[in-house]
C-alpha cells in the first residue's frame, strides 16, 4: 500500500497558515459573479448532463443511500440524532374505522423527525464558514440566519445535480480486502493511481461528480457503527485541495462521515479541508454515501463512469439535505 502522509502534520506546516494559503490559491470567489449561489455546480452544464445520460448502457441502477432509520450512524454529536419515524395513521386505525373516512376507505400516514445530515446527504454552501465568511465572500451572518440559509440554501441546487458520475474505488485499489485503515490520508497521488488502475472510464474532469470509496462503511456494517459518525476514518488529505479545485469537478462524495481523513492532519484544526473547499471553492460535498454495490459492479465490468442523479431534498434554507443518489449504468 502506498504511504499516506502522517495524520498529525503536513510537512511541518501550521494549520492556520496552510488553511489560509490553500484558501487563497483555490478561491472561486467572484468567478461566476458576485451574485453566484451555485459554486462548482456551474461546471455541471447541459452538455455534462447529456454526457451522463449517454453513459447508460445496461440500465442497471444502484441506490447509493444508506437507510434513514433509528439504527443509523449518529450518536448525538452536536445534537445530531438518527431519524425518528412515527406513524400518524395505521392499518389498525383503518380496520377499526376510526379515521372518519366514508365508504370503507382507509389509509396510513407517517412523519419523520431528523437532522438533515443524519444519513446520506449533501453539504450545502452555507454549511461551513472561514473566519466568519461564507462562499463568495459573503458575511456568514448575512447568509445563514435563524430563518436558514437565505442566499445559498440547498434548494438552489435541487435542479442541477445530475450528470456524469465517476467512482474512484481507492479502497479496492490501495487497501487491504477493499478497505483503507482509519487515519489513511488519500492524497492526489493516490487518486491519480486509482484513476490509472481503473482505466479510461475513470478519468476526472470539469463538471464531473466524483465518488470516492474508502471501504469505511463496509467495515461499519461488519463490525457495528462504533465511531463511524465522527471518529477515526480514512479520507481525503488536506493536500488534495488543489486537485479538487484544479479538476473543476462539480461535486464529490465519500462513504465516510466526514469526507476528509480523521484524525485530521493538523493537531489544532477541525475539518480543515471543509474550511477550504466549501466556503472558498464552493464545492458540493456528499457524505455517508453507500458505494459498495456500485463498486462491486464497476469492478466486474471495468466501467467506472455512469449517469448519476443526486438531487438534494429541496428544504428551503437548509445548509445540507438528505439525498437518495441513483447511479445508472
Amino acid at each position: 500500500m502506498p504511504d499516506s502522509p502522517p495524520a498529525t502534520a503536513i510537512d511541518g506546516a501550521d494549520a492556520e497558515g496552510a488553511i489560509a494559503a490553500a484558501a487563497k490559491r483555490c478561491s472561486n470567489w467572484g468567478r461566476w459573479g458576485a451574485d453566484d449561489v451555485l459554486g462548482t455546480l456551474n461546471f455541471l452544464d447541459d452538455a455534462k448532463r447529456r454526457e451522463g445520460a449517454g453513459l447508460v448502457r445496461r440500465g442497471a441502477s444502484f441506490s447509493l443511500a444508506q437507510s434513514f432509520d433509528a439504527d443509523g450512524p449518529q450518536k448525538g454529536w452536536r445534537r445530531r440524532t438518527n431519524p425518528v419515524h412515527t406513524m400518524l395513521d395505521t392499518g389498525l386505525d383503518a380496520e377499526r374505522g376510526t379515521q372518519g373516512f366514508p365508504h370503507g376507505i382507509g389509509g396510513a400516514d407517517d412523519v419523520v423527525f431528523m437532522p438533515l445530515q443524519a444519513s446520506t446527504q449533501w453539504d450545502g454552501l452555507g454549511h461551513i464558514f472561514d473566519h466568519g465568511l461564507a462562499y463568495n465572500g459573503r458575511r456568514a451572518g448575512d447568509v445563514v440566519t435563524s430563518q436558514g440559509d437565505r442566499v445559498t440554501g440547498i434548494e438552489t441546487a435541487a435542479a442541477h445535480i445530475a450528470g456524469r458520475g465517476v467512482l474512484l474505488d481507492v479502497g479496492r485499489v490501495l487497501g487491504t480486502d477493499g478497505e483503507l485503515p482509519d487515519g489513511f490520508a488519500v492524497t492526489t497521488e493516490h487518486l491519480e493511481a486509482t484513476i490509472a488502475a481503473h482505466g479510461a472510464s475513470a478519468r476526472v474532469g470539469p463538471g464531473d461528480l466524483v465518488l470516492v470509496r474508502t471501504g469505511r462503511l463496509a467495515r461499519a456494517r461488519r463490525e457495528g457503527w462504533g465511531d463511524y459518525a465522527g471518529g477515526p476514518a480514512p479520507g481525503l488529505s488536506f493536500t488534495t485541495a488543489d486537485w479538487l479545485h484544479g479538476t473543476e469537478i462539480a461535486g464529490i462524495a465519500t462513504d465516510t462521515w466526514g469526507f476528509e481523513v480523521r484524525p485530521n492532519e493538523f493537531d489544532d484544526a477541525f475539518q480543515p479541508l471543509h474550511q477550504v473547499v466549501i466556503p472558498h471553492i464552493g464545492l458540493y460535498v456528499g457524505e455517508m454515501w453507500d458505494l459498495d454495490a456500485l463498486a462491486t459492479d464497476c469492478a466486474a465490468d471495468g466501467v467506472h463512469e455512469f449517469l448519476l442523479v443526486a438531487a438534494p431534498l429541496p428544504v428551503t434554507g437548509a445548509v445540507g439535505a438528505p439525498v437518495n443518489p441513483i447511479a445508472v449504468k
